[in-house]
């Protein structure tokens, strides 16, 4: 796929690289006898668009829940903005922004409510009402949750991920379950995350996604990076994984 395609390409990977956002040694996570994590290392440079990808199941969540303090780690270490979010959990989540995959809300929340509640868990927040405008979320703001649709809602999820301000944000599947047009309008987002600034995990099982969008990725599956590097390079380097990658989840390619 060429990355220039339907917008703006992703920054090149091969520059100059900026300072670690996030830095995750030789992590490993088990749940009793099945290994979800065995050994990841990786560094995430402030400012990149950085893909987590892999099929389901492959430990890619499990892997950013331990880089943000959802989950503590049997080894391994991980530095968030220079923190360890397994000590120090909540002052990492004020800097870092989280939208999971099976993130919901009461069906009778509206997005206001949403909001407000949501602010009220920082100690300073970006206005509530820019954030609904910046999103195109103004004129549903009195809608309840149970009534907006598919890319509605992950519109107000990346709102609510962003009212603390955060450095960093983490976006867990953030298009599974949407139509293409939808699809393409929520990648036009997270490019705009890029240009305010903000360091941006996408974890992601689609390949046309993080080709889309990534500066870097990795490539996970049965809990270790198999792949790694910018998308281009990835897909060029790798011919044999991805066909088996493609096979495993079914990805059709034009």
């Amino acid at each position: 796929m060429d990355s220039g395609t339907n917008g703006t390409a992703p920054a090149s990977g091969g520059g100059s690289r900026g300072a670690a956002i996030i830095e995750i040694t030789d992590l490993r996570k088990a749940y009793g006898a099945t290994v979800a994590v065995d050994g990841i290392s990786l560094r995430v440079d402030r400012g990149e668009v950085f893909g987590v990808l892999g099929p389901n199941g492959a430990g890619k969540t499990t892997t950013v829940e331990c880089a943000v303090g959802l989950r503590r780690p049997d080894g391994g270490t991980v530095r968030v903005l220079g923190m360890d979010p397994a000590a120090d959990p909540e002052r990492v989540r004020r800097r870092v922004g989280i939208q999971l995959q099976q993130a919901v809300l009461p069906q009778r929340m509206t997005v206001r409510e949403a909001m407000a509640v949501f602010a009220s868990a920082y100690r300073g927040v970006v206005d509530p009402a820019a954030l609904l405008d910046e999103w195109g979320l103004r004129e549903h703001r009195r809608t309840a949750f149970g009534k907006l649709s598919g890319g509605q809602r992950q519109r107000l999820f990346i709102a609510l991920a962003l009212l603390g301000d955060p450095e960093v944000v983490v976006l867990d599947e953030l298009t599974t379950g949407l139509d293409p047009a939808a699809r393409r309008d929520t990648w036009s987002l997270v490019r705009g995350l890029r240009t305010r600034g903000v360091t941006v995990v996408l974890v992601t099982h689609a390949m046309d996604e993080a080709e889309m969008l990534c500066d870097r990725l990795v490539v996970i599956d049965r809990g270790r990076i198999v792949a790694e590097g910018a998308p281009d390079a990835v897909r060029g380097e790798h011919r044999s994984l991805e066909t088996a990658y493609l096979a495993l989840t079914g990805t059709e390619v034009a």
